[in-house]
C-alpha cells in the first residue's frame, strides 16, 4: 500500500527535542508530527501524526543528525592536552 504524503519538510525546519529524542513539526489538525531520531537513523524518513492520517516525508543527511547519546558523552572524556 502506498503511503500518503502530504508535504515534504527539512529537517532544519523541524524542532528537535533533546529529552525525548524526537523532532516534530506543527501538523495541520493542531497536533504535531512525529519522528524519533532513532527511526531517522535506521533510515525511516516519514514523519506521522498521532491525532490524524497525515503523514511528512522528513529530508536529512544522515551525517547531520545529533549523534547518538554514548558518543555525546564518550567524546567528553577525550584525553586533554597540555600545551
Amino acid at each position: 500500500m502506498a503511503e500518503s504524503i502530504y508535504d515534504q519538510i527539512e529537517i532544519e525546519d523541524m524542532t528537535f527535542d533533546p529529552a525525548l529524542q524526537i523532532y516534530h513539526y506543527p501538523c495541520p489538525c493542531g497536533d504535531r508530527f512525529e519522528i524519533s531520531i532513532d527511526d531517522l537513523r535506521d533510515g525511516e524518513n516519514v514523519a506521522v501524526c498521532p491525532s490524524c492520517s497525515l503523514m511528512i516525508e522528513v529530508i536529512f543527511e544522515p551525517e547531520d543528525l545529533p549523534p547518538p547519546e554514548g558518543m555525546m558523552e564518550a567524546a567528553g572524556k577525550g584525553v586533554a592536552i597540555v600545551v
